[in-house]
């Protein structure tokens, strides 16, 4: 599972912040930007040449579910019942996550202030770099898997789940010419960073400020909230 080793998680969540800042640099320049741009053109153009509108009414669906109208309740929601069950390192990786997506996708609009797509199906504001339909589906999906579920078979599959989910949103957002390609994978790329560097954190935190008289008479770490440990074998979800 994505979270049960720690050293993966760390692995995965610096793997995720490269290839976003990666992404960024060759938008943010003209010169590399205007590598990506035919792909970007190619892409608008194939999706231009499936409109169908059964297709087009799902895609607006989602751009209602991946708005701040939907996502923001919903956060709130969640991290309310995670400080009534006083479950503060889930609280902590949420609360972390929404707010370096949320601080970071109004950063990267304006330093790169990239034009939208002509043509957009939904109304749209603001620059189109990075989605920032895109990166709120990942931080709330993945977030709302990991801070509410268990490690087990049952995380496991609602974490394929809310990768479909993400991966259908930014779908979407080409869809509706709402945005381009690599606006969508960079929103998406940024999400997924926000919340594994988000849980990585957390569980670094809590693993250094828990007292040693608090570990295990065996002398072995505390159990990560998540059930990733540093040691292999260590994954226990607390309760």
């Amino acid at each position: 599972m994505m979270f049960r080793d720690h050293r993966r998680a760390v692995e995965i969540a610096a793997g995720s912040v490269v290839a976003t800042v990666v992404l960024m640099l060759m938008v943010a320049f003209d010169a590399t930007r205007a590598a990506i741009q035919p792909l970007d053109d190619a892409w608008l153009d194939a999706m231009d040449a499936i409109q169908f509108p059964p297709l087009v009414a799902l895609a607006e669906v989602l751009d209602v579910a991946g708005s701040a109208w939907v996502t923001a309740p919903l956060r709130l929601a969640v991290a309310l019942w995670l400080l009534k069950r006083r479950r503060w390192a889930h609280f902590g990786a949420l609360a972390l996550a929404v707010a370096v997506s949320e601080v970071g996708i109004g950063l990267l609009k304006g330093a790169i202030a990239r034009p939208r797509p002509p043509g957009g199906l939904v109304q749209t504001t603001g620059f189109s770099f990075p989605s920032g339909h895109a990166t709120a589906s990942a931080v709330t999906a993945i977030t709302l898997v990991v801070v509410l579920l268990p490690p087990g078979p049952a995380r496991w599959r609602w974490e394929l789940r809310a990768g479909l989910f993400v991966f259908a949103m930014a779908l979407s957002r080409t869809y509706l010419n709402a945005h381009w390609l690599s606006d969508a994978v960079a929103g998406t790329l940024f999400g997924t960073a926000a919340v594994l560097a988000a849980v990585v954190t957390v569980i670094g935190l809590r693993n250094r400020l828990r007292p040693r008289f608090a570990h295990a008479p065996t002398g072995r770490p505390p159990p990560s909230p998540w059930g990733a440990s540093s040691s292999p074998g260590d994954a226990t979800p607390d309760r």
